[in-house]
């Protein structure tokens, strides 16, 4: 079989899988399975394997904790009006959030990007400012989303290795 062939059915299977597992028996933790899906893709964007992986990860979680914190300022920390203060403080934050590349652990900048944006969306859509400081998977957006990725993470990993079997 091809690789494309079966990264298709590896990543179908695991995708039906992935999906039945956030919305059922995982389904109390509030785990989003759009954001997995994201760290999924980012893994394969990244070259797949484990170098990916290790990448990945970190700047997943490092880009939802700039968002979340962000948002704490965005939310407590007023500098004039709304969209005065909304784009100050997300404009330090993405700074602060590229500037972390610096270090190897946060130098996948796209995938900070992607942790970044999925908490803040996720923060907003969900109603989930009131739950920024909370630890609470499904409530709060930092845990929510970072596990949710990390999990998709996985997902893309295995599917990797899968279906690098099945093309052999």
């Amino acid at each position: 079989m091809n690789l494309v062939t079966a990264l298709a059915v590896v990543i179908g299977v695991l995708g039906a899988v992935a999906t039945y597992l956030f919305l059922g028996p995982a389904g109390g933790l509030g785990l989003q399975i759009w954001a997995a899906f994201i760290a999924w893709a980012a893994f394969f964007h990244s070259g797949g394997g484990e170098a990916a992986l290790k990448t990945n990860i970190p700047a997943h979680i490092w880009g939802s904790l700039c968002a979340t914190v962000a948002l704490i300022l965005v939310t407590n920390v007023g500098i004039g009006e709304l969209p005065v203060t909304a784009a100050v403080w997300v404009g330090v934050t993405v700074f602060v959030m590229i500037a972390g590349a610096h270090l190897p652990v946060f130098a996948q900048i796209p995938s900070a990007v992607y942790g970044y944006a999925s908490t803040a969306g996720f923060a907003l859509l969900a109603n989930k400012l009131d739950a920024l400081t909370s630890l609470a998977p499904g409530s709060s957006p930092f845990v929510t989303i970072s596990l949710s990725m990390i999990i998709g993470s996985l997902f893309g990993y295995v599917s990797g290795k899968v279906a690098g079997a099945l093309a052999k």
